[in-house]
């Protein structure tokens, strides 16, 4: 498996660029942490994630995979670049809380980024132009 970085994806200047090196193609229904769910609920409720999410919204400008135009107006969330395991959370692995493997999106599109169903991000809208005949 590739390790997707925040160095790499910041060099990719669309949103659809971002997408095509994050998304996974998971599939519903897989079981992630299953029972061991506990260990990632007590992770994301710790002071240490509550700082580090906060740093990597401020840097992403609160913006779906930090480009311009896609505020997040609500559901934001802070994806981990590269799947995180329970053993990674109950070793303490340092790349969890490293913003070089963070980036803000919206619930949708971290749904979307792990079962690869593009149809769910949002799109801008399009621009009109005049003589435009068509209809969207």
């Amino acid at each position: 498996m590739k390790i997707r970085t925040y160095s790499e994806l910041r060099r990719l200047s669309t949103f659809d660029e971002r997408f095509d090196y994050l998304v996974l193609r998971g599939e519903v229904g897989v079981t992630t942490f299953g029972f061991d769910r506990w260990i990632n609920q007590r992770f994301y409720q710790s002071r240490q994630w509550q700082y580090v999410r906060d740093r990597v919204v401020f840097r992403d400008g609160a913006c779906d995979l930090g480009i311009p135009g896609y505020e997040i107006q609500a559901q934001l969330l802070v994806h981990h670049l590269n799947p995180v395991t329970a053993e990674a959370l109950q070793h303490g692995e340092e790349w969890i809380l490293d913003p070089e493997y963070l980036i803000t999106t919206t619930h949708r599109t971290h749904n979307a980024i792990h079962y690869g169903d593009a149809s769910l991000v949002r799109r801008l809208p399009v621009e009109r132009r005049p003589g435009d005949t068509k209809l969207w």
